[in-house]
């Protein structure tokens, strides 16, 4: 069962599917639980298979020729990943990695295809996920070229924020746990930056009263108040 806590987004794959779409694709797919830190597809790979995630977090991340590993984004449950598959591309453009225990049905790329072609609706809203995700990155590529590290990190927090709440409750107090658990310096390769930048703000963050921090624990207390802080000019900083 797919964990779900707030109404159908238009990113959310597996809720975006009518209940006939969702048992067809049930009947072509496999179960599978992925342990924390393997990968669900690898970079460079022949595309073979689709999977939609059930429950757990995964990373995306892409390779650089030096070797450095660059977090792209984060995936949870109802979303649709390895989707290269039936893109026409012909090698996965990124791994994605388990963060907790993953818990998916995976889907063999030929027989993904015939099921799109029964279900042609469905094809759309593949389609509809890839362009959004590249929308995506390309709103936040553009929304960190101007602004301060501790800015960036606060714009990263407010959209995990914003994700996580989709899957968890809010704390009595308000509070949004931050629900991939990503370490430092994953945040950092996220937004560009070093772990000690990152370090550095979340320091600021707390200051600010907009977060609470423990062992790779991020919860934001004021989500209004972060994206406030990560859209404030430099010149209304008292830094």
């Amino acid at each position: 069962m797919i964990e779900r806590k707030s109404p159908v987004r238009p990113d959310d794959f597996w809720g975006a599917l009518t209940t006939a779409e969702r048992d067809a694709l049930r009947a072509v797919a496999r179960p599978r639980s992925f342990p924390a830190r393997t990968p669900l597809c690898l970079q460079g790979d022949e595309s073979d298979h689709i999977i939609v995630i059930e429950s757990g977090w995964a990373k995306v991340a892409s390779s650089t020729e030096d070797g450095h590993a660059v977090v792209l984004a984060v995936r949870g449950p109802g979303d649709l990943v390895c989707e290269s598959a039936v893109l026409g591309a012909r090698h996965r453009s990124a791994t994605v990695t388990a963060l907790s225990t993953v818990r998916a049905r995976v889907v063999p790329a030929a027989r993904f295809t015939a099921f799109l072609d029964a279900h042609p609706r469905v094809w759309r809203l593949v389609s509809g996920t890839f362009v959004r995700r590249l929308d995506d990155a390309d709103q936040r590529a553009r929304a960190h070229v101007a602004v301060r590290g501790d800015q960036r990190l606060a714009l990263l927090l407010a959209h995990l924020a914003e994700l996580s709440a989709r899957h968890t409750s809010p704390a009595p107090d308000g509070g949004v746990d931050i629900a991939p658990p990503l370490s430092q310096q994953e945040l950092g390769s996220w937004m560009d930056a070093s772990r000690e930048t990152v370090a550095r703000g979340l320091n600021r963050l707390r200051q600010e009263g907009l977060v609470r921090t423990g062992w790779r624990r991020i919860t934001v207390v004021d989500l209004p108040g972060l994206v406030e802080f990560a859209r404030r000019p430099a010149d209304e900083d008292d830094q």
